[in-house]
């Protein structure tokens, strides 16, 4: 547990053991402080504080099997819940997402859920995780360069060094940015486009990466990934 920005932050036990110096680096304690002057001047930041390392809370370090790397979180009210591409059950699907789930379907034939939360994946060791995790509202983008993508780079290192063969999936240019710190003679790393409306298209979908990720632990004897969602 790290507590800062109104008390409220919290990541799993052993991530905080891993990630402890990064936490408590300099550029982080700016960027905490730079969010809680964000929130105390009335701006509205998702996801809320208790949410924002909610993919480390779901997935523990030792259970990382996949990492699903996106951008940064929804900046709609009411979506974002601290998982990549994820919404709470109940809530619209937005256009990404339903990207998403269409690819999954074409990839793997499996009907369009009813809801679209992701915590299913998460449970199984998919670790959704976005480049940046906040974003302040209707400003898409709004909280790159404060810190968060020199974090997550730190996460993606101490990943790549698991001995255990893990599935990287990297949506989109901002996520493909990581890509060379994988050790790639370990692990299988798969890259294409965001799945938005405004680039799916170039690569998205049709990307097949679900399947190709369960091929790749067939072929490492490891157990595959239940990708079907429950309505």
């Amino acid at each position: 547990m790290i507590q800062q920005e109104a008390h409220s932050w919290s990541i799993h036990n052993e991530w905080a053991g891993l990630l402890k110096s990064e936490l408590e680096a300099e550029y982080m304690k700016a960027l905490f402080a730079f969010l809680g002057e964000r929130r105390a001047s009335g701006v509205e930041i998702y996801p809320p504080p208790e949410q924002v390392f909610s993919a480390f809370e779901l997935t523990p370090p030792q259970k990382v099997r996949v990492v699903i790397l996106g951008q940064d979180p929804y900046h709609n009210p009411g979506q974002a819940h601290g998982l990549c591409f994820s919404v709470n059950s109940g809530t619209p699907v937005p256009p990404s997402l339903g990207n998403v789930l269409r690819e999954l379907q074409a990839d793997l034939g499996f009907s369009l859920p009813l809801q679209a939360c992701l915590n299913e994946w998460a449970g199984q060791g998919v670790l959704l995780l976005n480049t940046v995790l906040t974003v302040e509202r209707n400003c898409p983008g709004s909280h790159q360069g404060k810190g968060w993508e020199r974090f997550t780079d730190r996460v993606i290192r101490l990943l790549s060094q698991s001995d255990q063969p893990l599935v990287f999936m990297l949506w989109g240019a901002q996520a493909q940015k990581k890509g060379g710190a994988i050790d790639v003679s370990k692990h299988c790393v798969l890259t294409t486009s965001h799945p938005s409306p405004l680039s799916a298209y170039r690569g998205f979908l049709g990307c097949g990466h679900f399947s190709k990720a369960n091929t790749f632990f067939h072929s490492q004897g490891l157990p595959a990934i239940d990708w079907s969602l429950s309505d």
